[in-house]
């Protein structure tokens, strides 16, 4: 490298010093491949001397870039668009003489993938090699289950009997099909309006309902608050609330199992909300540059809490954005149950085949409150909740489709929601009876060997309780 470079100097030199050869680096001579260079030795950009006028035989001089901002001073020619590639060090791009700003959103927005028109029509006619009738059923029932299932914790937070709750209301295709879609090795690293992944998964009602009321029998020892859900064995990350730090961490859990080779992908659940967090783009970065087999999916509801998407981004929704960080991406009805479901699928297949991850960005709406901490009522019309709750609620519009197909009947919807309500009332019984989780946990179920400090602080959480004990629920467990 170093003996070309003194060569290429000394070529520069020469021309710059031989008599009558004044104005070379603005001659034809110094040219690009457009003009048809007698030399076969032309550089990656484009540009040769030629060996022959400069008495070099079998020598042409490579220049770099730091060169061709001083030294070329090329004519004004109408090149085409195959002469103009250079090899930047951010990628070969092609040139062009006229100036012209990429174009806003609104000119050419991505198309929005469904199956299933508003009525639960099929569109598409080859869905019979997509679903068969097992599966169609249980995601149909999954569905009901997911909305019978926050339907009565929801009113058992309104009792009193619970702290708080979320629903998930009107994203219930977005959380079972997706689920369906996916091998329970995959991991999922969730929000929080994702808990019907978790029930496909198997996570029993008795399950739900220990988490809810932080007893004895919860994972998570009733340290998190209700709906942070967490399953081990289901690949099930827990719940955090902050938005968007399960992002990057989907990645970091997606190059692990890219470096151990196993046949399995990464899915991060989050709203549009989150879209506006910087974790989220630090998170695709990530991604792109590592080949991470990751799965953003992104539930665009259309408000993150009280924030409506026009007032988030002016960008054509979540799907540009990944295109941005050159990520595969496809924008999806997230009401629409098979096309979500055909979505994810092949996302998944993309992701561990290719070994890079994928961005989708489903397009749903958030019926329900944000929380039992929100009334949505003060920044939505009712009209508007209500025509989303009815006239595009995606358990209506499958049902009429699974109906179609023969494989679904009102006794059989009659049965299903009064044997899933009987299990939701059981589970809620069993959960209240049990204790809550004793307080010493707190402070031995941390490390192996209780360091002197948390014992301290044992000791004088004890006394505390002690000398106040009307601070404290009645039958506290210390």
């Amino acid at each position: 490298m170093a003996v070309l470079l003194r060569k290429s100097r000394g070529a520069l030199q020469f021309v710059k010093t031989r008599p009558g050869l004044p104005g070379i680096l603005n001659s034809r001579i110094f040219s690009c491949s457009s003009y048809h260079c007698k030399s076969n030795n032309t550089s990656r950009n484009g540009y040769t001397l030629h060996s022959s006028f400069l008495g070099l035989p079998g020598y042409s001089v490579r220049f770099q870039a730091s060169l061709h901002s001083k030294a070329l001073q090329l004519e004004d020619h109408d090149y085409s668009v195959n002469d103009q590639d250079w090899d930047f060090p951010g990628g070969k791009v092609p040139f062009t003489t006229k100036i012209k700003f990429t174009a806003d959103s609104s000119e050419d927005r991505i198309h929005c993938y469904r199956i299933l028109d508003s009525s639960g029509h099929q569109i598409l006619s080859n869905t019979s090699e997509m679903i068969s009738k097992e599966l169609a059923v249980k995601l149909y029932s999954s569905m009901v289950t997911l909305q019978m299932l926050d339907t009565i914790f929801n009113e058992a937070q309104r009792q009193g009997r619970i702290s708080f709750y979320i629903t998930s209301y009107g994203e219930e295709a977005v959380n079972i099909a997706s689920a369906a879609a996916l091998s329970n090795d995959d991991v999922i690293l969730p929000q929080y309006r994702e808990h019907g992944v978790l029930l496909w998964r198997g996570f029993s009602l008795q399950e739900f309902a220990n988490q809810l009321f932080g007893n004895r029998a919860d994972y998570g020892k009733g340290r998190q608050m209700p709906i942070h859900y967490g399953s081990n064995k289901l690949n099930y990350i827990t719940v955090s609330s902050p938005l968007a730090t399960q992002i990057p961490q989907a990645v970091g859990v997606a190059y692990s199992l890219k470096m151990e080779k196993k046949d399995a992908c990464v899915v991060t659940y989050f709203g549009d909300g989150s879209s506006s967090e910087g974790d989220f783009h630090a998170g695709l970065n990530f991604a792109a540059v590592l080949d991470a087999p990751v799965i953003f999916f992104c539930r665009n509801n259309g408000w993150a809490i009280s924030t409506p998407i026009t007032d988030q981004f002016r960008s054509d929704g979540i799907a540009a954005k990944g295109q941005a960080y050159g990520i595969p991406s496809i924008r999806v009805d997230g009401n629409d149950v098979l096309a979500v479901y055909d979505a994810v699928r092949k996302a998944r297949e993309m992701a561990i085949k290719e070994q890079r991850p994928v961005l989708i960005e489903a397009l749903t709406y958030r019926v329900g409150h944000h929380s039992t901490s929100d009334d949505s009522t003060k920044y939505r019309a009712l009209e508007e909740i209500e025509h989303w709750k009815t006239a595009r609620n995606p358990i209506f519009r499958y049902r009429n489709w699974v109906e179609r197909q023969g494989w679904w009947n009102e006794e059989q919807e009659t049965e299903l929601r009064k044997s899933v309500r009987k299990q939701l009332m059981n589970a809620i019984q069993v959960a209240e009876q049990l204790d809550t989780p004793p307080l010493t946990d707190l402070f031995t179920d941390v490390y192996h060997d209780m360091p002197s400090n948390l014992k301290e602080q044992e000791r004088s959480l004890k006394e505390t309780i002690k000398k106040h004990p009307q601070d404290y629920p009645s039958g506290f467990v210390v």
